[in-house]
């Protein structure tokens, strides 16, 4: 079932480009034969438009920031693109966005969602088609309540290692978490923002990469951030890796994902309400799956019958199939299996979307349905770059990133040489230490019911743990997947929450 809201048409003409200037400078020369570093590169154009019924004049720069080693010399060169509006209030209020991966630029919540001008797709999972596709002016982003800088990691987008320093040392979890805290604090000093209100903005990874440069800030720099949106949270992964045997947790947290991604593809009764045929199934995924997958062959065959018929009722999947795979339904299987009668898998990022497949036997899907998008978003952002923000460069922008960057990234989070065993990727425990700190901080987050990569209830379970308390946590579901933007209800229904939100964090010191 499709989310449908009647909001106000706001009209918006955004004139772009009326004037511009970019920077270029020469290389430096380095007397002891070091690599030269150029000066930093920033093309800054003038804009104007209507943000929610607000006029606006801002400036789009779109450039880099260098960070700095213990020398004070360039090591990595962090590209960006900010949007400032021209405002004589010097503590406007300053949100820094970025996407996943990790090895993800910032092109989806750029163009598809917090933009000022987005791409169009189809909000009903169809294929977007073939360029050209359609730019238009989103008169509904939160440039009314704030400035904007989206993020492109070293290895994405324009971003690169400087000097002798190589790209390894800033892929990795802690290495990640340092380097875009030293760029908030560089950004910050560059634009004598120091004392505005701070937001972190992530989605997916970006998440995980948000809950860490918190924590990084706050040690680091002694710099608090006034709240924290999450947009696909994914902070602990045990509850979002379905793929590892025998993790119960995840047979646990996907059983709502499953139960609404089945009930869009009506493969289960939808003759009741949606949210509460949602609560049904959380409520049997922690009173009666939990403890039978606990039991395991110690559990009677009275209750197991009752745990099969009530992942049928829930998942849409044959009894029979629920018993080959042992009570225990892999989510990325569950993706080629709901709808194979059909011949189609569904996505993983969306539920929503089908792929007509060639081998109809596989037991998962070989590719992800829902990843058709991107060709559409790679076009208008660098048709944007370029007609819109006049960022005319030579170098190659990175999307997707450096093909070495996700082999070589390191979880790892202890130094070399000291003992450390794997575990799951966690830094819920780093976002508790902030909350904890700054009791004033509070966090957003942004779920889609159909995405099957990060579900929506691993959200509620991973932070209703970790000694967080429940009144610093926002929740906000929405009809769509990872990127629930891609659905044009939700994408104005995100942009609405997130404006409230950051307005309700400002209020409490209106200073």
């Amino acid at each position: 079932m499709a989310y449908v809201a009647n909001f106000k048409t706001v009209v918006i003409s955004t004139l772009f480009a009326f004037c511009t200037s970019a920077v270029n400078a020469d290389e430096v020369s380095d007397s002891n034969n070091k690599k030269s570093i150029p000066e930093a590169t920033k093309f800054v154009t003038q804009h104007k438009g209507t943000f929610n019924g607000t006029k606006l004049k801002y400036e789009a720069v779109a450039g880099e920031t260098y960070l700095l080693n213990k020398n004070e010399e360039p090591k990595a060169a962090i590209f960006s693109f900010d949007y400032l509006a021209a405002d004589d209030n010097k503590n406007r209020p300053v949100t820094f966005i970025w996407n996943g991966g990790p090895g993800s630029s910032s092109n989806w919540l750029h163009m598809g969602a917090y933009g000022p001008k987005r791409v169009v797709v189809p909000s009903d999972a169809t294929a977007p088609g073939l360029a050209p596709y359609e730019l238009k002016d989103a008169p509904e982003t939160i440039l009314d309540v704030t400035d904007m800088v989206f993020v492109d990691p070293v290895g994405t987008g324009y971003s690169r290692a400087l000097g002798d320093t190589d790209s390894k040392a800033f892929w990795g979890l802690n290495q990640d978490a340092s380097a875009i805290a030293d760029f908030i604090a560089q950004w910050l000093t560059k634009e004598n923002r120091w004392n505005a209100p701070i937001f972190l903005l992530g989605e997916s990874y970006g998440t995980t990469r948000a809950a860490a440069v918190s924590k990084v800030l706050m040690d680091k720099h002694l710099i608090n951030v006034n709240g924290i949106i999450f947009v696909s949270q994914a902070l602990d992964y045990q509850g979002s890796s379905p793929y590892v045997d025998d993790n119960i947790i995840s047979y646990i947290t996907y059983i709502p994902t499953l139960a609404a991604t089945a009930w869009y593809h009506k493969k289960v009764d939808t003759s009741g309400d949606f949210e509460a045929f949602i609560d049904a199934s959380r409520q049997f995924a922690v009173d009666e799956l939990l403890p039978a997958l606990f039991k395991g062959n110690a559990l009677s065959k009275a209750d197991r019958k009752q745990i099969v018929d009530g992942l049928h009722r829930y998942t849409g999947l044959s009894k029979q199939y629920i018993e080959q795979v042992d009570l225990r339904i892999n989510a990325f299987r569950f993706a080629k299996e709901l709808l194979r009668d059909e011949g189609v898998a569904v996505g993983f990022l969306d539920g929503r979307y089908k792929l007509d497949e060639r081998d109809d036997l596989t037991a998962a899907p070989k590719q992800d349905a829902s990843k058709v998008i991107g060709p559409a978003y790679k076009a208008a952002l660098m048709k944007y770059m370029r007609t819109d923000l006049n960022v005319q460069w030579k170098r190659k922008y990175l999307n997707p990133g450096d093909p070495e960057l996700s082999d070589n990234w390191r979880w790892r989070t202890a130094p070399d040489g000291q003992g450390w065993e794997p575990r799951y990727v966690n830094t819920a425990p780093d976002l508790s230490y902030v909350l904890r700190s700054n009791p004033q901080v509070k966090v957003m987050v942004a779920s889609g019911y159909y995405d099957i990569v990060t579900p929506f209830f691993d959200a509620e379970y991973t932070l209703n743990r970790h000694g967080i308390y429940a009144d610093k946590i926002d929740y906000h579901y929405y009809h769509g997947g990872h990127m629930m933007y891609v659905h044009e209800p939700a994408r104005v229904a995100l942009l609405r929450d997130t404006r409230e939100f950051i307005k309700k964090q400002v209020s409490q010191n209106p200073r």
